[in-house]
């Protein structure tokens, strides 16, 4: 779906008629496919401004800003899904962050590069250098990523937060699977929420 793996697993989590905010939309692509598809009341927030004009052309309510600050002016649980894909290693506050969208929303849904990939271990091993792989292709200096997580640092967080996974996810090109994520998976997506 629309060439990403995590939107075709996203896809999959969100039910018909949800209440959706996607934090970090980019051009509104998943939130105009959720829409169409799957008739959600589709919402998103994003940093740059061509971005946003891109995904208002596709029909969908975007609001220009940044995650960390305009996450506050949200009441509480007022979707019932709010989604951060591809975008969580790029915040300056990822706890926060997460721990915002459970606030506003019902279910938090999560995708994210595994930074514990064999590729990007075996980069790092043989260069001697910052990882670059064709998932990671940015120079130390110039890549959006300002932190580096892997599977097991998220599980270790979810653990520590008291949170509960109802879906995990793991790819890595045409493959999809549980074993050994830490190590085979490039994309990890999980849905979850605040334990009862």
């Amino acid at each position: 779906m629309l060439g990403r793996t995590d939107y075709r697993l996203i896809s999959e989590l969100i039910p018909n008629g949800a209440k959706v905010l996607d934090l970090g939309c980019g051009d509104g692509a998943l939130l105009e496919w959720l829409k169409v598809h799957k008739q959600v009341e589709a919402r998103g927030v994003e940093l740059k401004r061509e971005l946003v004009q891109r995904a208002i052309a596709r029909g969908v309510t975007v609001y220009q800003g940044n995650l960390e600050e305009s996450l506050k002016d949200y009441p509480d649980k007022a979707f019932d899904y709010v989604i951060l894909s591809q975008t969580l290693q790029e915040t300056l506050q990822p706890l926060m962050v997460l721990q915002e969208m459970l606030r506003i929303g019902k279910h938090a849904i999560v995708a994210f590069p595994n930074f514990g990939h064999w590729r990007v271990r075996l980069s790092h091993l043989f260069s001697g250098r910052a990882p670059k792989t064709h998932l990671f292709p940015f120079d130390w200096y110039d890549s959006p990523n300002v932190h580096f997580l892997t599977v097991i640092d998220f599980e270790d967080l979810i653990r520590k937060q008291g949170w509960h996974v109802e879906r995990r996810y793991f790819a890595a090109g045409h493959w999809a699977g549980e074993m050994a994520p830490n190590l085979f998976a490039e994309i990890a997506v999980y849905l979850f929420r605040p334990e009862p």
